[in-house]
């Protein structure tokens, strides 16, 4: 097996030892990572009973399929490298001239503190999917209506970000700009661990959705959570996501400042028309808020009705 520029369409940097062991590794362990998730699903099902089951089960199904889906749309930019690196030229340009071409000085700044590398890494990696199974799973149990609020703004803004994919592949700073270096592939292995080369699109830069849904899981946690602390995290998470996409060279400013509006502009979008059985259950719940008697009398008058 070949690992080096050649190994991967359109890299600038040698591919280090490093790479190729994360490659092996993920081969190895995300089959097994998969397998847990699928055992985590089957248990939580097995607790569960009648309908609540079937919509956990029915759920689980739309977020896999969702995901692999996502993923698999680096097929239709295959073999478009120098299309991608050529447009992320012209961003670098277009930055340049606004006054926030940051991302290499950026880098620069850090490059030699290992422990903020190592941080900045950490916050791209553990910030991102595991937030985000967290953040879903907090919701779905607690709130089913705000659960599928934000599950439609993900699926919303997932399906534009495919298509700007599909239509305009974008490289990231680290494959198009040689002054720069892919942090996270150089100093661990974990991410190709947890999103393997097979499921991962080189020329997905723009928009920034690794930023976006962050930024939604912080709006989330900061909305719907009542504890102080969990807010406060709500808050901080995009700021460090911020940052991190920079600092490891994963996407231009302009990347996250597309991926944020796209996302907040699908948010809008649900939030403005959502689904008639999402808002039929928002005005009884407002209606059982406001006075709890009228849904028992609703269901003893059901009953009486039935009998």
């Amino acid at each position: 097996m070949t690992f080096g520029a050649d190994a991967v369409p359109g890299l600038r940097h040698p591919v280090s030892p490093a790479c190729g062991r994360g490659q092996v590794l993920a081969s190895l362990v995300f089959p097994m990572l998969l397998g847990a998730v699928v055992l985590i699903v089957v248990s939580a099902a097995i607790k569960l009973r009648g309908s609540s089951r079937a919509a956990f089960l029915r759920e689980s199904a739309i977020v896999l399929a969702a995901y692999f889906v996502y993923f698999l749309i680096r097929g239709a930019t295959e073999g478009r490298a120098g299309e991608a690196i050529d447009r992320a030229l012209a961003l670098e340009d277009l930055e340049d001239r606004l006054g926030i071409f940051f991302e290499v000085d950026l880098q620069n700044a850090v490059i030699d503190y290992s422990w903020l590398i190592e941080a900045a890494n950490a916050t791209y990696i553990w910030l991102h999917w595991p937030l985000i199974g967290a953040v879903g799973l907090w919701l779905y149990f607690t709130s089913r209506p705000e659960y599928r609020k934000y599950r439609n703004t993900m699926l919303l803004s997932g399906a534009i970000g495919v298509v700007i994919f599909a239509l305009f592949p974008t490289a990231p700073p680290r494959l198009a700009n040689p002054d720069v270096i892919d942090t996270v592939v150089e100093r661990t292995d974990i991410y190709r661990v947890m999103q393997p080369p097979l499921l991962t699109n080189q020329y997905a830069a723009i928009p920034s959705l690794h930023f976006g849904w962050n930024l939604l899981m912080g709006i989330a946690l900061v909305r719907e959570s009542q504890l102080i602390w969990v807010r406060v995290i709500g808050g901080l998470s995009p700021v460090a996501m911020l940052i991190a996409t920079i600092v490891t060279a994963n996407h231009y400013v302009l990347d996250v400042v597309a991926g944020a509006a796209i996302v907040i502009f699908a948010l809008a979008l649900v939030e403005a028309w959502p689904p008639r059985w999402l808002r039929e259950r928002t005005v009884a719940g407002a209606a059982v808020a406001r006075d709890p008697r009228s849904a028992s009398d609703s269901r003893r008058h059901a009953c009486s009705a039935g009998s």
